[in-house]
């Protein structure tokens, strides 16, 4: 990466890099976290983790899909869009066992289906967030480096690599150690500290202009 693409983008690349590393950490620790947490309320059997896996994969498509109508005008305003997503990802995990656990109790003893609707909705809320967040950093990272290749290997590399370390981190570390609602607390905080970096250095270029 040349020095002109850190100075044109206003965030080193490794900055960048590691915010997107954290939030594929992040999407990894929710759907572990958030499928144990259903699974609990609503009973361990295939069509829960049918419904849960299938409503995480539709978010993330779709979320991609708005993310990538919002990015076809690329501009710093797409690095505020990113910041507000992932803090507003790390909002909904502060609060997401606690508003299932709710659901659960109000739907104690209804139908499978109604059941099911309310946990698919549950998990698609959050990941359409997650699922644009990719076309999102992608759209600004080519604006600066000017090469499509580059930017999009180099984002879904150490996003995917963030997902690998979530999974691992979440299944063996975390929920071992802390359970359901110290691993969210955590999964919070990569969010927030994600989203609260993109947002200082936007705000640096802001006053720039």
């Amino acid at each position: 990466m040349t020095t002109s693409h850190t100075q044109a983008l206003g965030i080193p690349p490794r900055i960048l890099f590691g915010v997107f590393t954290l939030s594929g950490i992040s999407a990894l620790f929710y759907q572990l976290i958030w499928q144990r947490s259903l699974l609990t309320i609503y009973g361990s059997n295939i069509e829960s983790v049918a419904m849960v896996v299938s409503a995480f994969m539709l978010g993330l498509g779709i979320g991609s899909i708005f993310g990538g109508a919002i990015s076809k005008k690329p501009g710093p305003r797409l690095l505020l869009i990113f910041s507000l997503v992932e803090i507003g990802i790390g909002l909904y995990g502060l609060v997401s066992l606690h508003l299932f656990s709710a659901v659960g109790q109000m739907t104690a003893g209804v139908g499978t289906l109604t059941t099911g609707a309310l946990a698919f909705s549950l998990i698609l809320i959050p990941t359409l967030l997650m699922g644009s967040t990719l076309p999102l950093l992608v759209a600004h990272y080519v604006s600066v480096t000017k090469s499509v290749g580059y930017s999009v290997s180099m984002l879904y590399f150490v996003n995917t690599l963030g997902a690998g370390l979530g999974a691992f981190l979440a299944a063996f570390v975390c929920l071992r150690f802390l359970g359901l609602t110290g691993s969210v607390y955590v999964a919070v905080c990569f969010n927030l500290l994600a989203g609260l970096t993109i947002l200082h250095f936007w705000k640096k270029e802001a006053r720039k202009v």
